[in-house]
């Protein structure tokens, strides 16, 4: 009789797991980032890509015009990605593309550019990786489209055709 209980309570087992995993299953817990736009852009202090000079964000961020700043790096995938939407976007005179080189080498970064092109009117150096964070930002690469020294509008990940398409249309 003890042989006869012994699948019986196996069976049970097995059915309680696979509703368990089941209904596990049937909840979404993929982590997704909220995307909190602080309102105001931070003030920060850093060198400036290929001349080493130091420059101040009040400086970049001066006027009334509408301004990109992007986080990339030559060793991110994903940024080789973006980059012909940046190179697309700084053909546009309504638009600054700033680009913060995040944790990355000098020579590597330049290497980067001198075979995709540069879309960016200035390029600053992010070389522990603290600007980004003050910026909010995840990883790379991120975007922020910046206007009267506001962030409008924050991109997590790479640029894609819709998101090119968001900008163009927030900039007319």
């Amino acid at each position: 009789m003890r042989i006869k209980f012994f699948p019986i309570i196996l069976i049970i087992i097995f059915f309680i797991i696979f509703i368990i995993f089941y209904k596990g299953l049937q909840n979404s817990n993929i982590y997704t980032p909220t995307v909190n736009i602080q309102k105001k852009i931070p003030v920060f202090e850093t060198k400036i890509f290929n001349t080493n000079d130091n420059i101040n964000s009040d400086k970049i961020f001066n006027s009334k015009k509408f301004y990109i700043m992007n986080i990339w790096s030559s060793w991110c995938v994903p940024c080789r990605e973006e980059h012909s939407f940046l190179m697309d976007l700084s053909s546009n005179n309504n638009i600054e593309i700033i680009g913060l080189n995040y944790k990355d080498e000098n020579i590597n970064a330049k290497n980067f550019l001198k075979k995709l092109g540069s879309p960016y009117n200035l390029i600053l150096s992010d070389i522990d990786g603290t600007i980004a964070i003050e910026w909010g930002a995840y990883g790379v690469p991120e975007t922020f489209l910046i206007y009267d020294k506001e962030i409008i509008k924050k991109i997590v990940g790479p640029l894609n055709k819709y998101s090119l398409e968001e900008i163009k249309k927030l900039i007319k």
